[in-house]
């Protein structure tokens, strides 16, 4: 099994990763993880924490020579905003936030709570899925996210090769596919700015290149889709995922809602052995298990919950009424959220991965998919 724990609070130490499960010779390159994790301090309305972190990963085990070794791989990034021990608590709980709920849930100060379910958090979460994706591209599947809407203006996905889309994504200072519209919404994210406001958004990941064969539909929570959709569901300020077509299936006919099969004899050497759709409606899952198309999941974001201008609020001493207490914090982190969602898609991807065809050693598992793809060619 494929897993990973994480640890550490938002101006602790640091945040480390613990991977477990990862195969053995592959080549794992820290430049790879720490391009995500700049990524994620990237984005335009991001907080002024962005400029105090430089967030870096360092190896601490599981590695000789540039392999992994098949042992437990720690990653640790270090804080560089490290001063828990010399900050007070909050005495009025912020709406939207865990204060007031897990102060509550584990009769402690709101600073115990605040600090571990801080969206900082996610920093281990991409340097672990930023490790997994080096996994997924030794043997051809490429994970790729971008912003679709933020706030009210839609920012639709476009075609085009998965090289070129990056491009254009990289240029966005949204990470969205439509840099045209940059100016638009970053004079939207300024207006809520000035008035002590939030903006969400929401998220799209796409898995490109996927095996037949991904998640089971054997147990409920073994299926994929669903174990996507909790991993998803699990990054904070997410409200929402949907897979596919997601909630407008609800909203049409079956005739429209599902994928014809077609089969062409001269693509029986791709992944997807000839079973050809002329749509992807499903979102590449199909009973929990993949159906080779490309993976297609959204994610629902949030605006932050830390308002410039708070929302009203209880003084816990005294419990009379006051303003919400304001930590510094983001106007808009949905360009993060992306990075995020990409990199929590790829450890699940490369979980069911290893689940399906083995964990021991890469070339093993090469060999595994190979293996299959011709018993299924030839069943």
């Amino acid at each position: 099994m494929l897993r990973y724990w994480t640890a550490g609070e938002s101006h602790g130490k640091g945040i480390l990763a613990i991977v477990d499960g990862f195969p053995c010779g592959i080549a794992v390159d820290s430049d790879v993880i720490d391009r995500e994790l700049q990524r994620r301090q990237g984005g335009y309305g991001r907080g002024g924490r962005q400029r105090i972190e430089q967030d870096r990963v360092e190896i601490l085990s599981g590695t000789w020579r540039g392999l992994s070794l098949g042992s437990p791989i720690a990653l640790w990034v270090k804080n560089h905003d490290y001063k828990i021990e010399k900050m007070e608590d909050l005495d009025r709980p912020r709406p939207g936030h865990g204060d007031l709920s897990g102060s509550i849930k584990y009769l402690t100060s709101v600073r115990a709570i605040l600090e571990r379910a801080s969206a900082r958090e996610t920093v281990g979460r991409v340097a672990a899925g930023a490790l997994a994706r080096q996994l997924l591209t030794a043997v051809g599947i490429e994970v790729f996210g971008y912003v679709v809407s933020l706030g009210p203006i839609d920012l639709p996905p476009r075609e085009g090769s998965l090289a070129e889309l990056r491009t254009i994504r990289d240029r966005s200072a949204l990470y969205c596919l439509h840099p045209e519209k940059d100016a638009e919404v970053m004079e939207l994210i300024d207006a809520c700015r000035k008035q002590g406001d939030t903006l969400g958004g929401i998220v799209e990941v796409r898995v490109e290149n996927p095996p037949f064969g991904l998640g089971t539909h054997a147990q409920w929570d073994h299926k994929l889709d669903g174990r996507l959709a909790q991993a998803v569901m699990a990054v904070q300020a997410i409200k929402g995922v949907e897979i596919g077509l997601g909630f407008q299936a609800a909203r049409t006919f079956g005739s429209e809602t599902h994928d014809a099969i077609t089969y062409d004899p001269a693509r029986a050497n791709e992944r997807c052995l000839g079973f050809v759709r002329p749509t992807n409606r499903a979102g590449g899952l199909e009973a929990g298990m993949t159906n080779a198309q490309p993976i297609i999941i959204r994610a629902a974001m949030k605006p932050i919950s830390t308002l410039a201008k708070p929302l009203e609020s209880v003084h816990l001493p005294s419990k009379q009424p006051r303003a919400a207490a304001y930590e510094r914090s983001d106007v808009c982190a949905v360009p993060a959220a992306s990075v995020i969602v990409e990199n929590v898609v790829a450890f699940e991807i490369a979980a069911a991965l290893v689940e399906k065809f083995g964990q021991d050693n890469i070339e093993e598992i090469r060999r595994r998919i190979e293996l299959f793809e011709e018993m299924a060619r030839s069943r």
